[in-house]
C-alpha cells in the first residue's frame, strides 16, 4: 500500500456529526476514508478490509474502541489506532496506550490536532512496513555471496558479472575504495564453473616487491638463505579456481612482467625452479585508480593491462547509489546483532535522514563501520543520532567527488553550496545570506550569476 497521502483510513465514531467532520477533513488530507457509525460493523470491516489507520471513539454500544483496538491489533499488528473520546479520564488513557493506541484524544479536539496525529501515525506505518520490506530483501541473501542493492545500475552491473561468471575470461574491477571489489570478485568466482575450487586474494599494494614475489610465485627448497621447503605461490594454489589481485596498478614492473607471461604461458615458475607448472587460473584485477593514467605514466604496462580487461566492471560510490544506503544499513544492523548478541531491532528515522544525506568518502566499507559502532553503543533496541560519530552528527559532510572525469571547479562548488545552504534553510535569502557570510545584493548577484533566482525551491524573505 503507498503511504503517505494514499494511506487508508477506518473512522469509528457513533456521533454522525462527528464522523461525517472526521471523513471530510481526512478525505481532503488526500487518504483513502471508511467511515461507519458502528462498532460492530467496524469489527466487519476489518475482518474484509486492511487500514493503515483507525480513528475510533471510546465510548459505543455494544462494542466500544477498546474492543476495537484489541481486535484491529490481532489481525493487523502494524495497523495504528487513535482513540477519541467525550469522556476523557486518565485512566481511561492509560489503558488505551496499555493495549497499544497509538494516540488519545479528547473531544472537543482541533482538526490541525487530528491532522498532526494521523500524518504521524501514518508516518510510523511506513516505517514499520518499509523496515519489513528490508528485512525480507536481507533474507534473501543469508548463505550466499552477498551484493545487496536495490539500484538500477548495481543490478545492470550484477547482471553482466552473472552473464560472464562461467566463460573464464579475465576481468578488471575498477571504483573508490570500500565499494567492495573483493565481495563482486568472490560473486564472479562463486557463480562460475569454478565455485568449487578455491579463491584467493591478494593486495598488491601490501607488500615489497620480494614478499609479492614469494606470495605469488613460491620458491624452491634452498633457493635463498632460510628457504627450508618448497612453498607453493597463490598462482600455483588457485590453479582450477580464481586469483583476486587487489591494488593492481601498485605491482612493480619487474612483477608485472612475470605476470603477464604466466597469462600468456599458462604456467609459473617457483623462484629457484629450473621446470615450470602448468596451472589454470582464472585472474581478477582490481584498482581504485585511472589505470589508463598508470599506463601513460609507464606504472603499468599496456600488454598486461589487455590481457586483465577482457571484461570491464565499474563500481558506482555509495554517494550515487542513495537508495541502497537504508537497505545495507538495515543488513549490518542484522550482522552485528547477532555478532555481538544484542538485542537491537531498528535504526530511528533520523539516523537514516542523516546517512542519506551523507557523501561517505568511504563507500559501503564506511557504512558498515557506522553501523557496527552504532549497535556496539546502543543500549537500547533503537540506534538514534547519539550512537554515531561526532564528526558524523555535528558536520554535514560533503566530499569533492568528480564528476564525468573531471574535478569540479570553485564556481561549481560555490554554486552546489549555495543551492544546499538554500535548501536548508527553506529558500529563506536572508538566512541564507547570514550564513554565507555576505550581504543580500551579494547574495542576489550571485544567484543571478549561476541562474537561480527564480529556483522554485527559494521564497523571497
Amino acid at each position: 500500500m503507498t503511504m503517505l497521502n494514499h494511506a487508508k483510513i477506518l473512522i469509528v465514531d457513533d456521533e454522525k456529526i462527528a464522523l461525517k467532520n472526521l471523513e471530510h477533513v481526512m478525505k481532503k488530507e488526500g487518504y483513502e476514508v471508511v467511515g461507519t457509525q458502528s462498532g460492530q460493523n467496524a469489527l466487519k470491516l476489518l475482518d474484509e478490509q486492511t487500514f493503515d489507520v483507525v480513528l475510533t471513539d471510546l465510548r459505543m454500544e455494544k462494542v466500544d474502541g477498546m474492543q476495537i483496538l484489541k481486535r484491529c491489533h490481532e489481525l493487523y499488528p502494524d495497523t495504528e489506532v487513535i482513540m477519541i473520546t467525550g469522556y476523557a479520564t486518565l485512566q481511561s488513557a492509560v489503558d488505551a496506550m496499555k493495549h497499544g493506541a497509538f494516540y488519545y484524544i479528547a473531544k472537543s479536539f482541533k482538526l490541525d490536532e487530528v491532522r498532526k496525529v494521523v500524518k504521524e501515525a501514518i508516518e510510523k506505518v511506513r516505517l514499520k512496513k518499509e523496515n519489513a520490506h528490508l528485512r525480507e530483501q536481507i533474507e534473501k541473501y543469508q548463505g550466499k555471496v552477498k551484493i545487496i542493492t536495490q539500484d538500477a545500475n548495481m543490478q545492470r552491473l550484477l547482471d553482466t558479472a552473472r552473464q560472464i561468471a562461467p566463460t573464464d575470461c579475465n576481468v578488471l574491477i575498477s571504483g573508490e575504495s570500500g565499494t567492495g571489489k573483493e565481495l563482486l570478485a568472490r560473486y564472479i568466482h562463486f557463480n562460475s564453473n569454478r565455485s568449487e575450487r578455491p579463491f584467493f586474494a591478494i593486495n598488491c599494494g601490501a607488500f615489497t616487491e620480494e614478499l609479492l614475489s614469494n606470495e605469488l610465485f613460491g620458491h624452491e627448497k634452498g633457493a635463498f638463505t632460510g628457504a627450508t621447503t618448497i612453498k607453493n605461490g597463490l598462482i600455483e594454489m588457485a590453479s582450477e579456481g580464481t586469483l583476486f589481485l587487489d591494488e593492481i596498478t601498485e605491482m612493480p614492473p619487474s612483477m608485472q612482467v612475470k605476470l603477464l607471461r604466466v597469462i600468456q604461458e599458462r604456467e609459473v615458475l617457483r623462484l629457484g625452479a629450473t621446470k615450470p607448472i602448468k596451472v589454470n587460473v582464472r585472474f581478477i584485477a582490481a584498482t581504485n585508480r585511472d589505470i589508463q593514467d598508470a599506463i601513460k605514466n609507464g606504472q603499468f604496462r599496456q600488454d598486461l593491462y589487455f590481457r586483465l580487461n577482457v571484461v570491464s566492471l565499474y563500481i558506482p560510490p555509495l554517494s550515487e547509489r542513495k537508495d541502497d544506503i537504508p537497505l545495507l544499513s538495515h543488513y549490518f544492523l542484522k550482522k552485528y546483532t547477532a555478532i555481538m548478541k544484542k538485542d537491537v531491532t531498528d535504526i530511528s528515522r533520523d539516523v537514516i535522514a542523516l546517512l542519506m544525506n551523507y557523501d561517505f568518502p568511504g563507500n559501503v566499507r564506511e557504512l558498515e563501520n557506522i553501523i557496527e559502532r552504532g549497535v556496539a553503543l546502543c543500549t537500547g533496541n533503537v540506534i538514534e543520532i547519539a550512537h554515531l560519530p561526532e564528526d558524523l552528527r555535528e558536520l554535514n559532510i560533503r566530499t569533492f567527488r568528480k564528476k564525468d572525469g573531471k574535478i569540479p571547479s570553485l564556481e561549481d562548488q560555490e554554486m552546489a553550496y549555495i543551492k544546499w545552504v538554500l535548501n536548508e534553510v527553506g529558500g529563506n535569502k536572508t538566512i541564507a545570506a547570514q550564513i554565507l557570510g555576505i550581504d543580500r545584493v551579494s547574495l542576489w548577484r550571485k544567484l543571478k550569476k549561476y541562474g537561480l533566482e527564480n529556483s522554485s525551491s527559494q521564497q523571497s524573505v
